[in-house]
């Protein structure tokens, strides 16, 4: 009979109030059952979510809900990554507050997500500025204070003299403040950091234990942390004017140290500094090498300037061997020792550096079988582990041996002549967590005229954001708010000042997951409870935190351990790192239109998109990154709207491999909607046939293959989620649902037997079961039209029966004269002379044999048969 059509504009509202009104999500951190923490990496409160925001919580939302059905204690909790510049930027715009403009934004988000249906711990929720959460970080910075974790030093910082505050370097585009447009100065500035760099060594070692991360990421932490082995020596600088009788330089390519034809120093170098005081000319060269850009990135790109000092260095081996030392902006001050030997015939940079200004480039080695080996344009920079010859080094000229082995040759004569020593060094630099903003977790410390820097003690914590200030003008509201900032010092009791400096917001996210095991505890954590459910078990999220985010978190984590907080050094067991969410753009003659002004005509070739309102042509173009710039945004509301939560969830799962690229098409979606229409139709028709009956899978007959087709599919699906492989999943599941859809049918019409039917309720069980986590409304609307007294969502994951999921044929290669030519599928328990029938009747032995007999047939049982002509 017909059914009506599924409706999830009020299917899905009913269950996310059942679920609520259940505390059905919220965990009980005493639950004695073995945890599972699952969690994606919490969002900014931009306003809205996006549809990237739906693929990340729809995945972690499966893990969670597949998880407790298989029995674990579930830890999934949702909070709200909320201060920082953004929220700065409209307040200034809007005239507003900061925190009105970001709880605004929470309680639209929030509402957003909700109508996913996603399991979430609501009674979790917090925002990291909310007072509540960062007095607790306030708490960690003083116990870390305490520990030695923290220091406060002068910094060189990217200043923008308009907004008046730091920059870092990702926002000095082309020497402008990324928003003022001003040119940014380099100003030296006393700046709070977190000792990072104090475990580098073992931040890079641990990667190792970390085999449920992406190699990707591992592979980019262990770039950023930078561990290199090499010389460290000292040029001399015996003319030099300016007190550096040398300069400490280190190299991990001791090989090339008889080809360098120059040296070169930073223009944040000490010694350049000191030029800058003498010479004008020196002190332009320098301002011009600050304006071009100063993140590695910048430099990296940028054309190589250089500046000839006048003076010469000496050769740590040999005194009579000097070279012009060149300030070159192109050398790192932030990294090594702010100098660099310049060998141009084996460094790429040092070859630009070289041809620009005519220095000279002494080639060290070459290829073994090259002999008249030249220099152009390009250096030669073989692998550590080639086999070059040496033509010009501290041993024998024309020496054959791989780069690893001349440079250990190297490294151990200097050690040994006293020119020079074996050093370690780590790219990794102290984490500068200083910002000049209001938006942010005060640092809680105060300057006294007489006692200095002084910590505050807890129980005059927390300090509170003022909430009268203004920005009408640009910098740090803090620095001009007189009330606020006056305090008495904590030590004498004398007048002091509070610092205003706020904390960088990657503190903020750099402990959250551990607060969420206890949000409402008086310290920072209860460590029993963090230490039952950390690390965390799948963590979700995108590439572009692969560095800086998880490496700060990992930092923390053993700082926290250190001061007491938690007893673990890694945070999260797992990463996953999913893939954007992309979509074709459209250009009319106007410019750029969003998909929801366009309508799509024709295929292939013939495929052409108009404009909706005026059918005017417009281009169809790459498939891009959702962005407000490009308009091939979709608006999540819009879908929900009109498809259903579901259906958006099922189709972002589905669309391809979780760590790629999902392309939003309006057709995609259309069949995840189909899809949910024909479970709905199916289940509901066949509904009054199963509702009465105790499903029982079949062994034998033809309700055998309805229930052999469902218990592999509840064992596949359950592995594939277990990889995160949602994709297969949701093809399995559709699989399942043809091959159950005639015996559906069937049933509803009365056609089918006692025991089809039951194996069909058996199979309807479990199909529901399954689909729960993707699909949780349609599960739970198909669970009770079953007749089921239950919430399928506090359900077991079905269980099946390894009697059903056995093969009971194989397949077996079949091999004519040694090579492959077939292969052939029998029962599993056929004997030799069935097996050999089976194969000499294939086609493709038939044609070798032409007609005749084969001379032997040997059957490898349950392996391979070779027939021999």
């Amino acid at each position: 009979m017909a059914t009506e059509r599924y409706n999830p504009r009020t299917v899905e509202p009913k269950w996310q109030t059942a679920w609520d009104e259940n505390k059905l999500f919220e965990t009980d951190k005493n639950d004695p059952r073995e945890t599972y923490y699952v969690l994606e990496m919490f969002p900014y409160p931009s306003g809205r979510i996006h549809m990237g925001h739906v693929r990340n919580y729809t995945m972690g939302d499966v893990v969670a809900r597949y998880k407790r059905a298989k029995g674990f204690a579930v830890l999934h909790p949702m909070g709200w990554d909320a201060f920082g510049m953004p929220a700065e930027n409209a307040a200034m715009a809007n005239k507003t507050h900061p925190g009105t403009w970001t709880y605004a934004n929470i309680d639209t988000m929030r509402s957003q997500l909700k109508s996913m249906g996603l399991s979430l711990d609501w009674s979790r929720e917090f925002a990291t500025c909310d007072v509540d959460y960062y007095h607790r970080q306030q708490m960690l910075f003083l116990d870390m204070l305490e520990a030695g974790l923290v220091t406060r030093k002068k910094s060189r910082v990217n200043w923008d003299p308009v907004d008046m505050t730091v920059l870092a370097n990702e926002q000095v585009i082309d020497g402008k403040g990324w928003r003022s447009g001003a040119e940014v100065e380099q100003r030296e500035l006393v700046q709070w950091f977190f000792k990072i760099s104090d475990f580098s060594d073992d931040l890079l070692a641990s990667l190792d234990e970390l085999p449920n991360w992406p190699e990707k990421v591992r592979t980019m932490q262990k770039n950023w942390i930078g561990k290199s082995e090499g010389l460290s020596f000292e040029f001399g600088l015996p003319d030099s004017p300016y007190g550096f009788p040398s300069l400490p330089v280190f190299t991990t390519r001791a090989d090339t140290m008889w080809g360098p034809t120059f040296a070169a120093i930073s223009p944040d170098h000490p010694l350049a500094k000191a030029m800058e005081q003498d010479d004008p000319k020196v002190a332009a060269f320098t301002a011009k090498c600050r304006q071009i850009g100063t993140s590695a990135e910048a430099i990296e790109t940028a054309e190589k300037l250089g500046y000839d000092t006048g003076l010469r260095v000496t050769h740590p081996a040999d005194p009579n061997f000097t070279l012009p030392l060149w300030i070159a902006n192109f050398v790192l001050m932030d990294y090594g020792t702010g100098a660099v030997i310049g060998c141009p015939a084996h460094d790429q940079r040092d070859l630009d550096f070289a041809r620009k200004y005519d220095l000279p480039v002494t080639i060290v080695f070459q290829p073994v079988e090259a002999d008249d080996f030249e220099i152009g344009t390009e250096a030669y920079t073989p692998a550590k582990t080639e086999t070059v010859r040496y033509v010009h080094w501290h041993g024998e000229p024309g020496t054959v041996q791989s780069c690893e082995q001349a440079m250990e040759k190297t490294l151990a004569l200097y050690v040994e002549k006293g020119w020079g020593e074996a050093k370690t060094q780590f790219r990794l630099r102290d984490w500068g967590i200083s910002r000049q903003r209001y938006w942010g977790c005060p640092i809680p410390v105060v300057h006294c005229e007489s006692c200095g820097t002084v910590a505050l003690k807890k129980e005059d914590l927390p300090v509170k954001l003022p909430d009268d200030v203004s920005f009408d003008k640009p910098g740090n509201p803090l620095d001009r708010h007189a009330t606020w900032r006056a305090v008495a010092c904590p030590k004498c009791g004398g007048p002091a000042q509070r610092e205003t400096d706020t904390m960088d917001t990657f503190v903020d996210s750099s402990w959250y997951f551990a607060r969420f095991t206890a949000p409402h505890a008086d310290a920072p954590t209860e460590p029993d409870v963090a230490n039952r459910w950390l690390p965390v078990d799948q963590y979700i999220g995108g590439i572009e935190h692969a560095i800086l985010h998880l490496l700060y978190s990992r930092f923390f984590t053993r700082a926290m351990k250190l001061t007491g907080h938690l007893d673990l050094k890694e945070p999260f067991r797992g990463l996953f790192t999913q893939g954007m969410v992309v979509h074709e753009t459209y250009k009319s003659a106007g410019g750029y239109v969003t998909p929801a002004e366009v309508r799509i005509e024709g295929e292939a070739e013939q495929r052409r998109a108009v404009l909706l309102s005026s059918g005017e042509e417009v281009t169809i173009g790459g498939i891009e990154k959702m962005s407000k710039s490009k308009k091939n945004v979709v608006d999540p509301d819009e879908i929900l709207a009109s498809y259903g939560a579901d259906t958006a969830r099922f189709f972002m799962l589905s669309d391809s491999p979780p760590e790629r690229d999902v392309i939003w098409t309006e057709g995609g979606v259309e069949g995840a909607h189909r899809f949910v229409q024909r479970v709905w139709r199916l289940l509901s028709e066949a509904a009054p046939v199963l509702k009465p009956v105790a499903g029982a899978a079949a062994n034998e007959g033809d309700a055998a293959a309805i229930s052999k087709a469902t218990h592999r599919t509840v064992k596949a699906v359950g592995e594939d989620i277990e990889k995160l492989a949602f994709n297969k999943a949701v093809a399995r599941l559709y699989e399942l649902v043809n091959i159950l859809s005639n015996p559906l049918q069937a049933a509803a019409k009365g056609e089918a037997d006692e025991p089809t039917v039951a194996a069909l309720a058996d199979a309807a069980d479990k199909l529901i079961a399954m689909l729960a986590p993707m699909m949780p409304h349609l599960a739970e609307e198909c669970w009770q039209m079953l007749g089921h007294d239950t919430m399928v969502a506090e359900t077991d994951w079905p269980d099946y029966d390894e009697a059903l999921i056995e093969d009971d044929t194989i397949t077996l290669p079949v091999q004519v004269n040694g090579k492959k030519r077939a292969d052939v599928t029998v029962a599993k328990n056929a004997d030799k002379a069935d097996v050999e029938a089976a194969a000499l009747g294939l086609d493709a032995v038939q044609k070798m044999l032409d007609g005749g007999a084969p001379k032997k047939v040997i059957v490898v049982p349950g392996r391979i048969v070779n027939v021999v002509v």
